[in-house]
């Protein structure tokens, strides 16, 4: 069980866009700057809000389940699976269109894709857990394992039970916390993938069966 029980999981909604964006960025900030930071068109943050409020797809607020404790937003999540894959390109090129313009979108849009190669997007039958966060200051708290767990429960819900995620090799201590969760390593995918604004690390493939 989890060390602290009330954290109370929800919907999100797109007023917790402040709240939210900051921990969905904080779960692979090297990965989303590579792709959304363009010099003199913001950093990725400011595209995440954009697509969170939109609501739309991988990033929007429809996607994801925050945590409260004493009504302030302090963890995020999204569970999804690959029916959504189509839904979800449309949105995401739609969103990116109308942040960056005609000029830039066609650049973060293929760096995108190089990023898919290291972290693909989920098949049909899997739930792909994603945009993990807690707040910094209740790390170690047993809030993420109550946030994987609330996100498995709507998977199984959903009619999925193979539970999936990735990990960057460079954080071992959320691998440390999958395992510790049953799930184990399938695969790893290396990433020669860098820029001024982010290099994105190797990521494992970690899997477990609900229930």
């Amino acid at each position: 069980m989890a060390d602290d029980p009330s954290v109370q999981f929800r919907a999100a909604t797109p007023q917790d866009v402040e709240a939210a964006v900051p921990l969905i960025h904080s779960s692979g900030p090297a990965a989303f700057d590579h792709v959304f930071t363009l010099p003199g068109r913001g950093d990725a943050q400011a595209f995440l809000r954009h697509a969170f409020v939109d609501g739309a797809g991988e990033f929007g607020w429809r996607n994801h389940v925050v945590g409260e404790l004493e009504g302030m937003v302090v963890a995020v999540g999204a569970g999804y699976g690959g029916e959504t894959a189509l839904a979800f390109t449309l949105a995401a090129a739609r969103q990116i269109l109308r942040h960056y313009g005609l000029r830039h979108a066609p650049g973060v849009i293929a760096r995108g894709l190089r990023v898919e190669r290291v972290m693909p997007p989920p098949s049909r039958g899997m739930h792909y857990l994603a945009h993990l966060g807690v707040s910094p200051a209740l790390r170690g708290q047993g809030i993420g394992q109550a946030l994987i767990e609330e996100l498995i429960r709507r998977g199984v819900q959903a009619g999925r039970r193979r539970m999936v995620l990735d990990v960057a090799v460079s954080n071992p201590r959320a691998q440390a916390l999958y395992g510790r969760l049953g799930f184990a390593v399938t695969g790893e995918r290396r990433s020669a993938l860098a820029n001024a604004q982010g290099t994105v690390p190797d990521h494992r493939r970690m899997e477990r069966m609900a229930g």
